[in-house]
Formats: structure tokens, C-alpha cells, sequence
């Protein structure tokens, strides 16, 4: 049964000063027992994004996983363990036809149409969001609130990601209205190990 850890951060290069704090960000998180990592660059070219995605590939060990945000070509250049893609990305089984069968797939949903849809597809987890107010992307979707989460559970069997304006304050709320994990950007960002030790003393 595929099974997601409770914390899966997600790093995003604008969120750094440059490359090298980020591979910084990146150790430290797995030296607080991290084990999965999405690579998320919205605004970088290819060439950019591949070579971040194999260094950080290079820089963690065997036992993190990362999944690479919307490309499933960088994906497979990079070596990345999965793909994680939204709702003006690939069609699910398009990008399951690229990555192939042992690469893991996640996809984006923000309402209870799109996360049944995705429900029947070949992904491996589902995420659902913004679950509070974010300010990590310019135009969100609106917010479904953890009563969205509640829905979002009793519509899929398969792995559960929150997403959007999650902290430590809020992070034990969210897992315990049904999801299997919490993806988190800005409240990692302020000295990322020590952050993502209390998030994994937290959610359990």
C-alpha cells in the first residue's frame, strides 16, 4: 500500500536567496528525518530546473524521495523518485505514460468535482487545497477549509496531501480532519531543521 510520511515539505527557489541556500534547506530537513521533498520552480527555465532537480537528487540520500513539480521530462532527466502535477498541468494518465509505472504521481485538486475525477485515475495520492489562506501563490484557489479536507476523505481511498497556509499552529487540525500528510513551504523556511523536528513532533 503506497503510504505517505506526515510531512511533506515542498521547495520552492523563490523562497531562497539563491540555489545554494536552498541545498542547504534541503539537508537540513532530512537531518530532521525528512523523507520525502517536492522540487517546485514555477518560474525558472528548463535548463535551470533540471540541473537544481539533479543536485538536489545528488545531495540526499537513497532514502528521501523527490518528486519534481509539473514536469514529467525533468522528472525522468533528473532521476526523481515522482512527479506531482495540478489541474493545468498534464492529464494524469498522459504524464503516468511518461514517468512510468514505479514513479509516484500526485495531483492537485480544489474542490470535491475535480478530487473525484482524480480519484480515478493512476495517481498514487491526491491533494486538496488551499486549505487556509496562502500566500505562496499569486492567484489561489479559494479556500476549502478543513470542513473541504472532511469532504475530500469520504470521497478517496488513496493517500491524502493538505496544501495552503499550513504552520505548526494549525498542522495537527488539518491531519486530524482525515489527511495522511501536510505540505508545507513558508513556515520551514526560518531554520528548517529544528522547524520540521517540531512539525514531525506535532503531527505524530
Amino acid at each position: 500500500m503506497f503510504q505517505l510520511p506526515r510531512l511533506y515539505p515542498i521547495l520552492d527557489p523563490t523562497c531562497f536567496p539563491d540555489a545554494a541556500a536552498m541545498f542547504a534547506a534541503a539537508r537540513e530537513l532530512a537531518a530532521a528525518g525528512v523523507t520525502l521533498l517536492q522540487y517546485r520552480n514555477k518560474s525558472g527555465n528548463a535548463r535551470q530546473m533540471l540541473a537544481q532537480a539533479r543536485e538536489l537528487k545528488a545531495r540526499l540520500s537513497p532514502s528521501v524521495k523527490l518528486i519534481m513539480n509539473d514536469r514529467a521530462d525533468l522528472c525522468l532527466a533528473a532521476g526523481c523518485d515522482g512527479l506531482h502535477i495540478g489541474q493545468d498541468d498534464l492529464f494524469p494518465e498522459s504524464a503516468r505514460r511518461i514517468i512510468g509505472p514505479s514513479c509516484w504521481l500526485g495531483v492537485s485538486t480544489h474542490n470535491p468535482e475535480q478530487l473525484a475525477e482524480a480519484d480515478q485515475t493512476s495517481a498514487d495520492y491526491l491533494a486538496i487545497g488551499p486549505i487556509f489562506p496562502t500566500s505562496s501563490k499569486s492567484s489561489p484557489d479559494p479556500v476549502v477549509g478543513l470542513d473541504g479536507v472532511r469532504r475530500a476523505r469520504d470521497l478517496t481511498p488513496k493517500p491524502l496531501v493538505a496544501i495552503g497556509g499550513i504552520a505548526r499552529a494549525n498542522a495537527r487540525s488539518v491531519i486530524d480532519a482525515g489527511v495522511d500528510s501536510v505540505a508545507v513551504i513558508s513556515d520551514l523556511l526560518l531554520d528548517p531543521r529544528k522547524s520540521a523536528e517540531e512539525f514531525l513532533r506535532i503531527l505524530g
